[in-house]
């Protein structure tokens, strides 16, 4: 993602696990990321939580990218509390990836959702998100 993805590379996101069901990312804490708060602005914490969602995404069904596209069909995030320090989102497959890749094969266009916790460096929940995909069959 750091290579296809330039905001990822640009901001300083890094990976601390990538799995086919969950991926923690991290965005470092940077004073030119802030809001008139002190935080991180709220692009910056939507921007972690929707990297982890797509590179769980990546994980999941990067063999069947060949036939489907990967898109964003929708997203809700609650912003909790203002997050100091470094950010970690947690993204976790909402769906088993078996089913998806059924509906897929069956020539339907699958949604599915990744839901995301974003933390601050002490642990607090600081925002909480949902991001919806779906496979989009190329044509």
């Amino acid at each position: 993602m750091r290579n296809t993805v330039p905001w990822v590379r640009t901001v300083g996101v890094t990976f601390k696990e990538i799995t086919a069901t969950r991926v923690v990312t991290q965005l470092p804490d940077d004073p030119a990321l802030h809001n008139h708060v002190g935080g991180p602005h709220a692009a910056m914490t939507f921007g972690i939580g929707e990297t982890a969602s797509g590179a769980v995404l990546l994980a999941a069904f990067a063999d069947q990218l060949g036939r489907a596209t990967p898109l964003v069909a929708r997203t809700e995030i609650a912003y909790k509390k203002i997050g100091k320090g470094d950010l970690t989102a947690e993204a976790v497959l909402g769906r088993p990836a078996q089913e998806i890749v059924a509906e897929l094969d069956a020539g339907t266009r699958p949604e599915f959702p990744v839901h995301i916790t974003i933390s601050n460096s002490e642990g607090e929940t600081t925002a909480e998100m949902t991001v919806v995909w779906t496979l989009r069959p190329n044509r």
